[in-house]
């Protein structure tokens, strides 16, 4: 009979890359998982991966093994939402998951449509890394992803990737640092403090680029996978920042800002990443019909 745990180690591994990560994943050693794969392995009378460098890449039968089991967790999901919705008397239940990047006043103006259902909508929310989140995602422990970025082409998830909306990027800083680096905008900027997220956000290379078009050569004071700590750095006056500028008003009251300029020409995207059968979920179709609203004027 097939073993449903080797199945789920199998699929960590195939949506991370590595066993390495996928044992950081699911708090076990690399050595235990290693070992469920061959266990698996040797049921299926197959490989199922083959190793290339550090990165383990998915052999025709581990693609097929793959897609079953993609299909054996979508049925699971479905089934503990029937239940859950059944035990909770008709209360929807939507499970988010929200990349920590994603500034906090975005991602609840995203999720607020949601609860129109009021007290019959019961919302669970959980913040980390991308790639951790998309694991339960694969996994079901998810029903959504709110992101910076799309699902990777070729992705061992057989998920679906839907744009929400786009801002352009507003630069704010401390209103001290903004006397002390005066002038036309972007200009004064040269060799001022910025605060920045890390360079696996996706809209960190935009960023390099502009500084780089402009010779702005800025000192980066700190590095953030946390807008939340970034804003609050900045709120201290430690350097300058940049944020979608649908959100430049609600973030200087909250944080005592100034905006110092507008960059048109970059823009940060918000996606919704989740699998197919869950855009039918009212809530989330709320989410989706609300977005619209989101990104219009900054108010």
């Amino acid at each position: 009979m097939l073993n449903y745990k080797h199945l789920h180690y199998f699929h960590t591994v195939a949506t991370l890359g590595t066993v390495v990560r996928a044992a950081e994943k699911l708090h076990v050693s690399a050595q235990a998982i290693s070992m469920q794969l061959q266990l698996l392995e040797e049921q299926m009378g197959a490989e199922l991966f083959e190793k290339r460098g550090r990165l383990l890449y998915l052999t025709d039968a581990g693609k097929t093994v793959l897609d079953y089991s993609a299909r054996i967790f979508d049925l699971g999901g479905e089934l503990e939402q029937v239940v859950r919705r059944g035990v909770l008397a008709g209360q929807e239940t939507l499970r988010v998951g929200i990349c920590d990047i994603i500034p906090k006043t975005m991602a609840f103006r995203l999720m607020q449509p949601a609860r129109e259902a009021g007290m019959a909508m019961h919302l669970s929310c959980r913040e980390g890394r991308f790639e951790d989140l998309v694991v339960d995602l694969a996994a079901h422990k998810l029903d959504l992803v709110i992101s910076d970025r799309a699902l990777p082409p070729g992705g061992a998830l057989r998920g679906h990737s839907r744009l929400l909306g786009v801002s352009e990027l507003a630069v704010l800083g401390h209103p001290d640092l903004c006397r002390q680096w005066p002038g036309a905008f972007p200009d004064r900027l040269r060799l001022a403090p910025f605060l920045l997220p890390m360079p696996e956000a996706a809209v960190r290379s935009q960023l390099d680029s502009w500084f780089d078009a402009n010779d702005l050569r800025p000192i980066v004071v700190g590095e953030f996978d946390d807008g939340a700590l970034l804003k609050s750095f900045a709120r201290a006056a430690a350097g300058f920042i940049v944020a979608p500028a649908v959100l430049a008003s609600a973030i200087r009251t909250e944080y005592g800002l100034e905006q110092v300029g507008t960059v048109p020409s970059m823009i940060e995207q918000f996606y919704v990443v989740s699998v197919q059968r869950v855009y039918s979920h009212p809530a989330v179709r709320r989410i989706l019909d609300g977005a619209a609203a989101v990104f219009g004027p900054d108010r």
